[in-house]
């Protein structure tokens, strides 16, 4: 029998693309909601109190900036970051074990000035919308993207980071060498191949679920769907199974 999954805890709705009342509609009629993704575009256009609006309407954020950057910056920012109050926070990976660190020092320190959790880090692998062969032939990197995915994600353990985004298809192997409580958050989720985007590596939720994801990140499925509420609530049953 397959262990029961809690829906709410693993769907995160990424709200790229939206400005800051349109996410905030959307997330108040979507009552089973409980995590969402503020991406790049939502926080330059809204500001980092967007994250606080968020949490002020109970939901759990998901801060997905991919900080990148040399050690004494990565620290700043993610310190600063972590005051907000996201859960989640994102980094790259390829920023290397001292800039991994030292925003994983950072976070601890942040939350702590204010008072909240200590936030969980993320460390990003391989986008997935890189391809095998174009990632291989525009960045002249030598390993395969597996290979690749999982040096960094080890690299990223090794710093102490709490969890990796990756592709769902490397969820299989990196769940092997990996135990639950070291965080699989995937993008790329997809019932059917109509919907791509600019995603080259999917699955579909309930598949990547399977595979050792510990939550999935869903976006423009869902927000540039003719109608977002009834498509939330279709993958959110996708995930009601036991």
């Amino acid at each position: 029998m397959n262990k029961v999954i809690d829906p709410a805890d693993k769907l995160i709705l990424a709200l790229d693309g939206m400005d800051q009342s349109e996410a905030i509609e959307l997330v108040a009629r979507l009552s089973d909601l409980k995590w969402v993704k503020v991406g790049l575009e939502l926080f330059v256009s809204a500001g980092p109190e967007v994250v606080e609006i968020f949490r002020e309407m109970g939901k759990s954020v998901f801060l997905d900036l991919k900080f990148h950057d040399i050690p004494a910056t990565m620290f700043g920012a993610c310190r600063e970051a972590s005051k907000r109050g996201a859960e989640l926070i994102s980094v790259h990976s390829c920023a290397g074990v001292s800039a991994l660190e030292s925003a994983s020092a950072a976070v601890a320190q942040g939350a702590e000035e204010v008072g909240l959790a200590c936030p969980t880090l993320l460390a990003v692998t391989v986008l997935t919308s890189w391809e095998p062969r174009v990632f291989s032939d525009e960045l002249a990197i030598n390993q395969a993207l597996h290979e690749r995915v999982k040096w960094l994600a080890n690299l990223s353990s090794k710093a102490g980071i709490g969890g990796c985004v990756c592709s769902p298809l490397e969820l299989n192997f990196l769940r092997k060498s990996f135990p639950e409580n070291f965080q699989l958050v995937t993008p790329g989720i997809r019932k059917d191949k109509s919907s791509l985007h600019d995603q080259a590596r999917t699955m579909s939720p309930i598949e990547a679920v399977g595979a050792g994801a510990s939550r999935i990140v869903i976006g423009r499925p869902i927000t540039k769907a003719k109608d977002p509420i009834k498509t939330f609530q279709s993958f959110y049953k996708d995930l009601e199974v036991s």
